[in-house]
């Protein structure tokens, strides 16, 4: 999928306020769907989702002055798919596991996904691991291992653990979705974005009309479902394409590392979760991790300064 320059054309303050903004729009979205499973069933909290979130972004497309390709382009069946594994599919397991798993404990179990990436491009791609990658993905994982364990530690699972795997899923498919965005046929990326969005959104009206019409859902899940579809599916996609193109992708990573942090703090204000201190030792492991990675990817790029420049 096809970037801007990587020459930042925006003041600092403008570049500060979209990037809370972003954190803000994010970090709520788990509080959103924590709130939205309780009155609608995920399916169909997640099509309602990306339907609104495919209008945005398709407006946004025509409004930048591009064009689609012809239905018979193969771009639509590659991001088409991409819609699946990028949206329809972690969108879905996220919203189940919310049913039994806190927002903010959801956003920090998402946040092994750079490591996920690291792993898989490794498989699929030129960029190989090197020792610091691969250091930096067992300590995140140690952190995601810790969320897992029982408080007192004993051999076993914590009690929600299957719902704690669907998160985990979850950011698997965006690992997947990452790597192959990479090797996507050169296509602008709000062109790409909103092919993606719209297959999304028609897997998931099909997947809920399979399982039946909800008649007269509350508000509350309506609510949600447009909160969702218009803050971090809609107007978060279009400004996070919007800073890709004007600063590049490296101030994404760094915006990434505290969506959890505003997840676990909406979640405390808003939906009296507890926050538990093993919350917080996890995060700062698979921050720690990724970060270590992350050396390692730059320290790579600097020694084969012809291979593929990625950026997160």
């Amino acid at each position: 999928m096809r970037t801007a320059s990587n020459d930042s054309t925006l003041s600092a303050p403008a570049l500060l306020g979209c990037a809370l903004l972003l954190i803000l729009i994010w970090g709520s979205a788990f509080t959103m769907v924590g709130v939205g499973v309780d009155y609608l069933r995920p399916i169909w909290l997640v099509a309602y989702r990306l339907v609104i979130g495919a209008a945005f972004i398709t407006a946004y497309v025509f409004i930048k002055g591009h064009r689609f390709p012809g239905l018979s382009d193969g771009r639509w069946v590659w991001y088409g798919c991409l819609g699946l594994t990028g949206s329809i599919i972690p969108f879905f397991l996220i919203a189940v596991g919310q049913q039994t798993v806190d927002s903010g404990l959801s956003a920090i179990l998402v946040g092994i996904m750079p490591l996920m990436t690291i792993i898989m491009a490794h498989v699929f791609t030129d960029e190989k691991l090197n020792i610091q990658k691969f250091i930096g993905f067992l300590i995140g994982f140690a952190g995601i291992i810790l969320l897992f364990l029982p408080e007192n530690f004993s051999v076993g699972l914590v009690q929600n653990w299957e719902a704690q795997a669907l998160i985990v899923s979850a950011a698997f498919f965006y690992a997947i979705t990452t790597v192959g965005a990479k090797r996507a046929p050169d296509t602008p990326s709000s062109v790409g974005g909103a092919i993606m969005m719209m297959s999304a959104a028609i897997a998931g009206l099909i997947g809920g009309c399979l399982t039946g019409i909800p008649e007269n859902p509350p508000l509350m899940g309506h609510l949600m479902a447009w909160g969702l579809g218009i803050g971090s599916t809609g107007i978060a996609t279009i400004l996070y394409l919007y800073v890709i193109e004007k600063t590049g992708p490296s101030l994404m990573a760094r915006i990434n590392y505290f969506v959890p942090v505003a997840s676990v703090g909406f979640g405390v204000w808003l939906l009296d979760e507890v926050f538990e201190w093993r919350m917080a030792v996890s995060f700062v492991i698979i921050i720690l991790g990724v970060m270590i990675s992350r050396m390692g990817e730059r320290r790579a790029k600097a020694l084969d300064p012809s291979g593929p420049q990625t950026g997160y």
